[in-house]
């Protein structure tokens, strides 16, 4: 391994500054702000806005998906025949036959 063309790898807090969660890992990033972790030492702070603790797809928040109807049933209603289209065509084939 070459010397001197590695960024520092070390020791970062990320704060999910959200839901107040930390984490303690590994990073090349770095930061003016320290805080003191549970050990004793203190490490530079990645704030984050959305970790595992605040991610609505792990917290099992997720957001609802309204059922319109499947594929077809779009199609029908985007491209199909309209209900008063629908309903006109019966009468007017009735008034046909009736003349």
């Amino acid at each position: 391994m070459k010397t001197d063309i590695h960024p520092d790898y070390h020791p970062v807090i990320f704060l999910d500054s959200s839901c107040d969660f930390k984490i303690l890992s590994a990073s090349t990033m770095t930061s003016e702000e320290t805080m003191e972790w549970e050990d004793g030492n203190s490490y530079p702070v990645i704030r984050v806005e959305v970790s595992s603790a605040s991610h609505p797809f792990y917290t099992g928040k997720r957001q609802q998906v309204l059922d319109r109807g499947g594929r077809i049933e779009q199609f029908q209603r985007r491209y199909g025949k309209s209900e008063s289209a629908a309903e006109a065509a019966p009468e007017e084939a009735e008034a046909a036959e009736q003349a």
